[in-house]
């Protein structure tokens, strides 16, 4: 892996390229980074999964991204097609973001005490560990207002990312640009969200036979000085 910008580096690793300070946002909610691989015409699946553009060094940087994380965001469409499992760092929780709380919870992830459903206050009772935020919707401000937690890692899918967007919890965007022209009509980073217009500005780009891994911030108005 090599560092393109800034300060460009040969044979950098992936520990080195995900090195970052991250600090809460402020209070009320911790830091949210979205990690996701696209393709070079946006689209973020084949055959409906993501795995098909993803790479050994591109699972290696997620990985490590997701190490620095007390908790993984997910939706629940993208858990069963990833086929999501316990995750590797011990004390670590996948919340999963459901509407209406139909997650097969027999998997290994919910056996393993370390899922955790995030639902309206209105979804059914659920016989594993959940949060509640929101009615007839998931509050994603709300669910994060109660994680005990610095770091939150948001994986996707696209309709989780959207509405992140539209609520304006993103923090830092992690993207990996597979070499490959998808075409076909998956969906793409952000999907269903109205107009945004958010700024973020280029902190990193990296590259590794021919992927490209780009780390983005969210650039905020300055807070107003007190008089």
């Amino acid at each position: 892996m090599r560092r393109l910008w800034p300060n460009p580096v040969d044979g950098m690793t992936v520990e080195q390229a995900v090195d970052h300070d991250r600090r809460s946002h402020g209070p009320g909610r911790p830091w949210l980074m979205v990690c996701m691989v696209a393709s070079l015409d946006g689209s973020t699946v084949v055959d409906g999964r993501s795995g098909a553009l993803s790479h050994p060094v591109d699972a290696a940087h997620m990985g490590a991204l997701r190490a620095r994380a007390d908790v993984v965001l997910v939706g629940a469409g993208t858990v069963r097609a990833e086929r999501y499992g316990p995750p590797r760092r011990s004390g670590q929780r996948i919340v999963v973001v459901s509407r209406r709380g139909d997650v097969d919870l027999t998997t290994p992830l919910f056996a393993s005490g370390a899922g955790v459903l995030a639902l309206p206050h209105d979804a059914p009772p659920v016989p594993v560990a959940s949060i509640r935020a929101g009615h007839g919707h998931v509050d994603l401000a709300g669910v994060l207002a109660q994680l005990d937690a610095d770091v939150v890692q948001a994986e996707g899918g696209p309709s989780l990312n959207a509405a992140l967007a539209q609520a304006d919890l993103i923090d830092e965007l992690n993207i990996t640009v597979a070499p490959w022209m998808a075409g076909g009509d998956g969906p793409r980073l952000v999907d269903g969200a109205p107009p945004l217009g958010h700024r973020l500005r280029l902190s990193q780009v990296a590259e590794h036979e021919d992927f490209v891994f780009m780390r983005w911030l969210r650039k905020r108005a300055p807070e107003p000085t007190a008089t």
